[in-house]
């Protein structure tokens, strides 16, 4: 029997964290072009559960910029809206003793450290295990990890990753909802419902990785391919920032620049194209080849765009 070829389902889950810039643009391009490149379907997913932190006006503000650029996509989903799933899915892992109650703050987690360094994670040793029986206001969900617990996939552009969780993480913070509104169980009950088959997105998340596929394992859920790609940074190497300027698509729009003019400039910088030319997305698919886009981080230039 011949075997059927799973159709590619993408997604683009921007966050309302903030205005939508131009490193979140470059991920979603590539996004957008391995899914249309490919005849696949592409899913937009607003991932709007850090309530302290989002911004009001944002959500919409980022739809309008990307539907600016030349991003279409086929389904649309608002996690804020879908709270009910996540709760379903803490129930099945509460029912698996899998995950407790954590009151611990940072600053608890951080004096436990044997040797913390600058920009290392956190690792937690379990200081909360078996202190509260029940739910207790303000504490977050924190998913049990074993030791040891090493867990391993072959990134499509990253390359083969591994990592101990329990060595390097401990009990991970699983939602920060008392109904399991968070970000690593919501992602990994996202895209198996939704039927991601691929994940694009920035290789600042690779470490977020394995904790999602622990818990997409602990649900009975499929574990989608992951695409990290190298971030988009400044001259000095570090991730956008204030510091580099203005870097966000309303500051652009808002001074005339043609939303092809960004789309090329970023292509080019991605090593899509030749040059720094205006070009639509749309003309990108029939060359698009993730093969084309370098290894290391790429830098936005100074003169850049506004030359």
């Amino acid at each position: 029997m011949a075997q059927v070829l799973q159709k590619y389902v993408g997604r683009l889950a921007p966050s309302p964290t903030g205005a939508l810039h131009l490193g979140n643009v470059r991920t979603f391009m590539v996004a957008w072009l391995r899914a249309r490149s490919q005849g696949g379907r592409l899913i937009m997913r607003m991932e709007d559960l850090d309530h302290p932190r989002d911004k009001p006006g944002a959500a919409q503000a980022a739809l309008d910029e990307l539907k600016w650029l030349g991003f279409d996509w086929d389904e649309e989903f608002v996690q804020s809206k879908r709270k009910a799933k996540y709760r379903e899915a803490l129930e099945a892992l509460k029912a698996q003793v899998l995950v407790y109650p954590c009151t611990c703050s940072r600053r608890d987690v951080e004096a436990a450290q044997s040797a913390p360094h600058a920009g290392e994670q956190l690792h937690y040793p379990g200081t909360c295990r078996g202190r509260h029986p029940v739910y207790v206001p303000g504490a977050c969900w924190r998913f049990k990890v074993e030791s040891p617990c090493l867990v391993e996939f072959d990134d499509v552009f990253a390359g083969r990753q591994r990592m101990d969780v329990a060595a390097k993480l401990g009990d991970f913070p699983l939602a920060r909802d008392e109904f399991g509104a968070g970000y690593t169980l919501a992602a990994a009950v996202d895209d198996a419902e939704m039927g991601i088959t691929e994940v694009v997105r920035g290789d600042d998340l690779i470490p977020a990785t394995p904790p999602q596929i622990l818990v997409q394992r602990a649900l009975g859920l499929a574990t989608p391919a992951y695409c990290h790609l190298p971030l988009l940074v400044g001259t000095d190497g570090r991730r956008l920032a204030k510091r580099h300027g203005d870097s966000r698509i309303a500051a652009y729009r808002g001074q005339g620049l043609a939303p092809e003019a960004i789309v090329g400039y970023l292509a080019w910088r991605s090593g899509l194209v030749p040059e720094n030319a205006p070009v639509t997305l749309a003309s990108l698919l029939p060359h698009f080849s993730l093969a084309r886009i370098p290894a290391h981080p790429c830098v936005l230039a100074d003169t850049g765009l506004m030359r």
